[in-house]
């Protein structure tokens, strides 16, 4: 059984207001307030780093680049562990990928997670002329050859030629090898059976986006039906969540953190319970926020890990909704983390 760990999402994209989505305080992208929240969430103890793969999204689709800004952090923090978040395949060829993930994980001492996916938006390929089939089937085989690929270059004691269904290449190589071997941990991210079956034979991480607890025992139960018939004990795959988190000394410090977000960009669109909440007309924590984030005082947080702890879940990406203020990072820091560490 994994530790319980918590990884800290960094807010590489700026998306105030509006949906409360990932980045709602955050009322423009600052590379520099970027990369000091992350360093500061490496020095107060977080154990990984996690960054989003994406080319435009959030506010005027301005987005930091996540390989680059991961080797960016790699050469700025010492211990937390490093990843991007449903790493995009068809973003870079597999070939390349492999080469990359073993220059990041010299760089950065062994600290990189290998977490790949088959990406999900067609329009932000189609901008940058990238491939992406209509097919999400086709998707899924792609990026499982991929990973086939990675492991190969990974281990080989020589230059690895290879013919397969989508790709080919010869002579390739990813030396220097990655530090952790024998491949940095794989981890995977969506239900579907491609992906689930590959999980459970040689995957060390499985994530869900936001869910709710009922939903979450669903997707478990689903990956543990798959390890069951590869033959593999569930308890060895990392099993995360990621998820939104809104934190403070109490309620009233939620109801402020959520006003000022909701007033970066002003909407209509907001759900009954949470202008009801934010107006001071109920204490009553917005249930539609609640369903599938983190939020509340230190002790209602540490009662909501409890319940994904109890269905099986050990690492926690957490976007801080408060970010780029940093109140949130060290309330959790101090108050939370403590009572899950052995």
């Amino acid at each position: 059984m994994y530790p319980i760990q918590f990884g800290f999402c960094v807010p590489i994209f700026a998306s105030p207001g509006g949906r409360l989505f990932r980045t709602a305080n955050y009322a423009a992208l600052d590379a520099s307030v970027t990369m000091g929240m992350a360093q500061e969430a490496d020095a107060l103890g977080y154990d990984a780093l996690w960054v989003a793969d994406h080319l435009m999204l959030g506010q005027d689709n301005a987005i930091l680049e996540g390989w680059t800004t991961l080797a960016a952090l790699a050469g700025a923090t010492k211990r937390a562990r490093l990843g991007l978040i449903h790493q995009a395949h068809f973003f870079r060829q597999p070939a390349l990928t492999a080469k990359m993930t073993a220059t990041l994980d010299q760089i950065s001492g062994g600290r990189f997670i290998f977490f790949i996916d088959a990406a999900y938006s067609a329009a932000e390929h189609h901008a940058y002329g990238l491939d992406f089939p209509a097919d999400e089937d086709e998707r899924m085989a792609r990026t499982l050859e991929g990973a086939e690929i990675a492991r190969l270059l990974w281990q080989a004691q020589e230059p690895v030629s290879y013919q397969g269904r989508y790709y080919q290449f010869e002579k390739a190589t990813a030396t220097p090898r990655p530090v952790q071997q024998p491949h940095p941990p794989i981890w995977f991210g969506r239900n579907h059976p491609l992906i689930l079956e590959a999980c459970a034979r040689y995957g060390q991480g499985w994530n869900t986006t936001p869910v709710s607890l009922p939903e979450l025992r669903r997707l478990l139960d689903e990956l543990a039906i798959a390890c069951a018939a590869a033959g593999r004990n569930i308890d060895e795959i990392e099993r995360s969540l990621e998820t939104q988190i809104l934190i403070a000394p109490d309620v009233e410090g939620i109801r402020r953190q959520l006003r000022a977000m909701m007033a970066l960009a002003p909407t209509d669109q907001y759900a009954a319970d949470v202008t009801a909440f934010v107006s001071g007309a109920t204490d009553e924590l917005p249930h539609t926020l609640t369903e599938h984030y983190i939020v509340g005082t230190p002790a209602q947080v540490v009662h909501d890990l409890q319940q994904c702890i109890d269905l099986g879940i050990t690492h926690f990406m957490l976007w801080f909704m408060d970010a780029p203020a940093s109140e949130g990072l060290r309330l959790f820091a101090k108050e939370v983390a403590p009572r899950f560490r052995g």
